[in-house]
């Protein structure tokens, strides 16, 4: 084989930026041209790929193919699995219902029963080891309970939760659940829980605060999917609320 000559390693140069501009304006008037397009509602998707401009094209390329795709109509064969194989989810029992039920793997969730705000680092920092795109947190009425009706030290404590996954997981994109409303019988035995309204209220104005995605599950739930607790939920209600995780964070 020839050795390259200066002129040719010049060439080779040249060539090699023109590819590299080349595709840096294809992904700029892509991102722009969803940004034109107000009937498409793809504002989270396109959030998350600026944040990830300097990550793998591969991996925008992906994305954009995806929004694309939701944006024509086109229906989405992935199973709820496959749809959440970059995320994971951090939380209390209600979110460990995903691998009781088996809809999600266990390996995206690492919601444990019982769990206070309190008590997540070991869940972020085994999340850290799967370096997620995406980290949905759903966690509260425990909380609710334990700070008895006092907005401001759940607020307080959810904050810090917030801080250690920007610290420990600064490429996530985050997404925040409301607390699910829970039926008479529950409040009657746990009173604090009437104040769950108040504490997602608040729980939104931080999500907004700090631009992080809050997902409002308010409405989502009947009461049929309800165990007899009047808290946790039976196996019909986690693919719907899996769904609405996935549309609202456009995985």
């Amino acid at each position: 084989m020839k050795k390259p000559t200066g002129k040719m390693k010049r060439n080779i140069v040249l060539g090699g930026s023109i590819v590299l501009i080349v595709l840096a304006a294809v992904l700029l008037v892509r991102g722009i041209g969803k940004l034109m397009d107000r009937s498409a509602d793809t504002t989270a998707g396109l959030e998350y790929i600026r944040g990830e401009e300097n990550g793998n094209i591969t991996e925008i390329e992906t994305k954009i193919s995806q929004l694309e795709q939701q944006e024509r109509g086109e229906e989405d064969d992935r199973s709820i699995k496959e749809k959440f194989a970059v995320s994971v989810v951090l939380g209390d029992s209600i979110p460990h219902g995903f691998v009781e039920f088996d809809i999600l793997n266990a390996s995206n969730v690492k919601a444990q029963i019982g769990a206070h705000l309190t008590q997540l680092d070991s869940q972020i920092e085994e999340a850290k080891a799967l370096s997620p795109l995406v980290v949905f947190i759903s966690t509260g009425e425990n909380d609710v309970t334990a700070t008895e009706g006092d907005t401001e030290l759940f607020i307080r404590q959810y904050t810090e939760v917030l801080d250690k996954i920007s610290k420990e997981l600064p490429g996530a994109n985050v997404f925040v659940n409301s607390i699910f409303p829970v039926r008479q019988n529950a409040i009657g035995k746990e009173p604090y829980l009437e104040n769950i309204p108040a504490y997602n209220e608040a729980l939104s104005e931080l999500c907004g605060s700090r631009e992080i995605g809050f997902i409002d599950n308010t409405e989502l739930v009947q009461d049929q999917y309800y165990e007899p607790d009047g808290q946790h939920f039976k196996a019909a209600f986690y693919p719907l609320w899996a769904e609405h995780m996935a549309e609202v964070a456009q995985l």
